[in-house]
């Protein structure tokens, strides 16, 4: 982890964000900069440079999306945590989606939150054992590209592919449910990764999940 990492800490006034700022204010190297409420993040201007947010409950409040991305115009290049009440595979990819860096559950200890915060700063995402059950771990900060449907150049078969991939189903596992040879799996796996600009299965088992493909 880089040395003096500034944390601003957005949630509501309460033992949440006390807990947080007391808690962080005692792990070096990190240096909490700012602590203020949701509603309020626009007006830091005297903040210049941060590091990461994390974002509490309160702060889920709103979409995702719209988080996020205000997060982004004021820090562009801030790594954002989640800390959220409830998690699951379907609500973490959505998050990552969205342009969180990490999401972890308030129920995680705090060196799992400290491991997350490293973890992003070198450029990975994190997504805690019990916040991400059912989530593909070791993405190692490959981007997942943005819900495409079907426009991602995936042919059914690969599409068909994909979902197995999700399902934890190994290539020879793919080939005996598919009907196909071991070789014809292998070759539509790396189809799937050259057009989805992806490098690992469990980035492909992630851009599944977030784009709904154990739906259909």
């Amino acid at each position: 982890m880089p040395p003096n990492v500034r944390i601003l800490i957005v949630e509501k006034e309460g033992l949440l964000r006390d807990g947080l700022s007391a808690v962080l204010g005692q792990e070096a190297p990190l240096q909490v900069v700012g602590i203020t409420s949701p509603h309020a993040v626009a007006d830091l201007v005297s903040i210049p440079t941060v590091d990461a947010v994390i974002l509490g409950p309160a702060a889920l409040e709103r979409v995702p999306e719209e988080v996020c991305a205000g997060i982004r115009r004021r820090w562009a290049t801030a790594k954002i945590v989640l800390l959220a009440f409830t998690g699951g595979a379907k609500t973490v990819a959505t998050a990552i989606q969205a342009g969180a860096d990490a999401y972890l559950l308030v129920t995680d200890t705090q060196q799992e939150l400290t491991t997350a915060i490293a973890s992003v700063m070198e450029g990975g995402h994190y997504v805690s054992p019990a916040a991400g059950a059912g989530y593909p771990s070791g993405l190692g900060g490959e981007a997942i590209p943005g819900a495409h449907s079907h426009d991602d150049g995936l042919s059914e078969r690969e599409r068909e592919v994909v979902r197995q991939i999700a399902r934890g189903l190994r290539t020879r596992e793919i080939a005996i449910k598919l009907s196909l040879s071991q070789k014809t799996i292998e070759k539509h796996r790396s189809n799937v990764m050259r057009k989805l600009g992806l490098r690992s299965a469990t980035a492909v088992a992630a851009y599944a999940i977030a784009n709904g493909y154990l739906q259909r």
